[in-house]
């Protein structure tokens, strides 16, 4: 019988290191575990520092709430599941994080309205749609056309490891990409490096 308890993760660096991150029992939410997350932010670097960060299907908050940790000017959350929305508001709330707004809203919803003058561009989107859904081309597409990203902004995309990519904007080049058994994660940017494939150490 599958537990009803809450999951957790932890806060590997910053301002709420070793702070434990509880979320609903849900079995759409896919947390990204604590060692990717910790490759993904050594990729990154100080250039956290100051940004402002869209978690798109946030589900637990991991990534958003890492960023803000580690010194990020803001993070836009937003996720169509009440009870991950409630939940990431609560945990806001009780660590009294500034610079975080969290919407329940579709994903593509959302980024269908062109991005408003008075809402910056993003410089650092997580991407980590539910895989069966296959909106990961769609969503990139979007964020494009949207104009909702800066013009060196640095994209975190997860997909099946034995899939792959689908095509992504021309504009994006690959920085990084490692797996994670059945997960491959990627950092991508308009204008990037040549690919590094990694995985994280045992």
């Amino acid at each position: 019988m599958q537990s009803r308890q809450p999951r957790e993760l932890r806060i590997i660096a910053g301002e709420w290191r070793g702070r434990k991150l509880r979320f609903p029992e849900r079995t759409s939410i896919r947390p990204t575990p604590d060692r990717v997350r910790e490759t993904l932010f050594n990729w990154i670097g100080a250039r956290v520092r100051g940004l402002r960060a869209l978690d798109l299907f946030s589900g637990s908050g991991a990534l958003g709430l890492e960023c803000l940790s580690r010194g990020a000017a803001g993070v836009t959350f937003i996720d169509s599941d009440p009870r991950a929305v409630q939940a990431l508001r609560e945990r806001l709330a009780e660590w009294r994080a500034q610079g975080a707004e969290v919407e329940r809203a579709d994903a593509r919803g959302w980024l269908a309205a062109r991005r408003s003058p008075a809402r910056p561009p993003y410089d650092l989107v997580f991407l980590d749609p539910p895989f069966a859904a296959g909106l990961l081309a769609a969503i990139a597409r979007d964020l494009e056309s949207g104009d909702w990203l800066a013009p060196e902004a640095l994209v975190y995309l997860e997909a099946p490891s034995d899939v792959g990519l689908p095509v992504l904007p021309p504009e994006w080049e690959p920085l990084r990409s490692g797996k994670a058994g059945a997960v491959g994660y990627h950092l991508w940017r308009r204008g990037g490096w040549q690919v590094v494939t990694e995985s994280p150490t045992s």
